[in-house]
């Protein structure tokens, strides 16, 4: 990939401080970054008001964010081939500015559909934010501060995790759904004059021959077969023809891909990494935790809104404990991780956040917010431990020649487990929803419960009624709690290749300067 030029640690590769070029370098990336981040949590407690207002399922809706991240995926290897052929700081912008697009598009959509599909605009210009921004940082810094970057971009960009929960409940809650995504605009045009302003010009080179035919295997192969999960609880079969024929056909491009990606020169998945066994097993362990962390996380809001029958602004506001938490852990997992190697790290930020996820398994209708943001916080311990030393440990164990193509994979690996996660866990509650008689469209427990104004019913009718609705909160409350075990049990696997991550601090490489590339 195209390096910028002038961003490249003079010290010696072993010294892990950052000078003051390379943080304001990180401000750009940084502001990208919480941009891409701050999407992905301010859509997540804006999901009940989606299904309100749309009047679609939570499976259906649920692709509001599994689509997003869907799109992360699919233009992430595109990305690096991108960048040698029109210049990173060019890409950059345009991402910026695509994203931007995708955003004024979701602000008006009329319909759970058109929603979707402007999701996956914008998740293609924010998924090229974060391997363009990982590029230019790693030039940046060099190798041996890989864990130092980490931390130091960490902190920052857990502000979207902290303050889009909070931030889209209160635009929700003041104004409407919309501005979640209008508010793009004004940061969009910030970063947009930082960018141009602070990133270097850069000449672009020569590039290798992009693999189309991998792209349109595997990216259509994704799509039609998480389209045919998440299709599984609204047709209440697996044999419907819109779920099996749909997973078939996905199936079979992805398996067609696999023996095309075999035979490729350059392939759009470089296969044969997986010889490395550091890199198969940070893989296997981004994977599970991917997938059990962003599918949980679609959990809590809708459980605070339908059941605990808070409000957005509550609901986001309730959720700022678990990125507190990663706060205090992940610069102190940074400087180990380049120290003592990120293996002891991972299994201890695993284990922390299935602790903290035992706590959503005793879900009830009126659980207390002490014991839910408890919970929450140790979740965040755990996660400030947890991804960024999987990342970390993937490239660090790669030679100069495959850091680029493994670092491709892993941000796949990652946005793709994270699509999984989502759409797996909308099926089981959904499904779980109509195993108890609860309807599945609007919020979960309130289409149940539903009835005049208690105050103009007779005693003995109001009486009822408030029984019925306790009833009915409880079943959803019990929905919600039985999903979580599912993410757990899925966190918990995640210890078994977790197991076996480096445990040494990585060598120094001989030639440790730029050639170091993430995409």
């Amino acid at each position: 990939m195209t390096s910028p030029p002038d961003i490249k640690a003079d010290k010696d590769p072993a010294d892990d401080k950052l000078d003051a070029g390379v943080f304001k370098i990180a401000g750009v990336v940084v502001l990208g970054a919480i941009m891409s981040i701050l999407d992905i949590t301010v859509v997540t407690i804006a999901i009940p008001e989606f299904q309100k207002d749309f009047g679609s399922s939570y499976a259906l809706t649920a692709w509001s964010m599994t689509g997003y991240t869907l799109a992360l995926a699919t233009v992430i290897p595109l990305t690096g081939w991108a960048a040698d052929r029109f210049g990173t700081k060019r890409l950059y912008m345009s991402a910026l500015a695509f994203f931007v697009l995708g955003s004024v598009l979701c602000s008006f959509a009329w319909s759970i559909e058109t929603l979707i599909a402007a999701r996956v605009v914008q998740g293609i210009g924010g998924g090229m934010l974060m391997p363009l921004g990982m590029t230019i940082m790693t030039h940046a810094a060099g190798p041996q501060r890989i864990g130092r970057v980490m931390a130091v971009l960490g902190i920052p960009m857990l502000l979207g995790p902290i303050g889009g929960p909070i931030l889209g409940g209160w635009l929700i809650d003041d104004f409407s759904w919309e501005w979640i995504f209008l508010i793009n605009l004004p940061l969009g045009i910030i970063a947009l004059t930082y960018a141009f302003f602070i990133l270097p010009s850069d000449k672009p080179q020569p590039a290798e021959s992009f693999d189309f035919i991998g792209m349109l295997l595997a990216s259509p192969g994704l799509a039609l077969f998480l389209f045919g999960v998440s299709s599984i609880p609204d047709e209440g079969k697996v044999t419907a023809p819109k779920v099996w024929v749909t997973m078939l056909i996905g199936a079979a491009l992805l398996v067609a891909f696999v023996f095309h990606a075999l035979r490729a020169k350059h392939p759009l998945i470089d296969l044969y990494l997986f010889r490395n066994k550091s890199l198969l097993f940070s893989v296997l362990t981004m994977t599970l935790f991917a997938a059990a962390f962003f599918g949980a996380g679609l959990l809590l809001p809708s459980y605070l809104i339908s059941v605990q029958g808070e409000n957005s602004l509550s609901a986001g506001l309730m959720l700022a404990p678990q990125g507190l938490g990663a706060m205090l852990t992940m610069p102190i997992a940074g400087r180990l991780v380049d120290k003592i190697g990120p293996g002891k790290i991972v299994l201890t930020g695993i284990t922390v956040i299935s602790i903290g996820m035992v706590f959503f398994t005793q879900l009830e209708a009126d659980t207390s917010y002490l014991w839910l943001g408890s919970g929450l916080f140790i979740m965040g311990l755990g996660m400030g431990c947890t991804m960024m030393p999987v990342m970390t440990a993937a490239i660090q164990t790669l030679t100069h020649q495959q850091v680029a193509r493994g670092s491709t994979l892993m941000n796949i690996i990652n946005q793709t487990a994270g699509s999984i996660g989502t759409a797996t866990i909308a099926v089981i509650l959904t499904n779980q929803m109509k195993d108890k008689g609860l309807p599945t469209a609007g919020t979960s427990a309130e289409p149940a419960v539903a009835a005049p104004d208690p105050a103009t019913l007779p005693p003995e009718a109001a009486a009822e009624f408030a029984a019925q609705k306790a009833h009915a909160l409880s079943l959803a409350a019990d929905s919600f709690s039985n999903t979580f075990v599912v993410a757990l049990v899925l966190m918990v696997l995640a210890l078994i290749p977790a197991y076996f991550l480096p445990r040494t601090k990585p060598a120094v490489p001989v030639d440790g300067d730029a050639k170091l590339l993430v995409h």
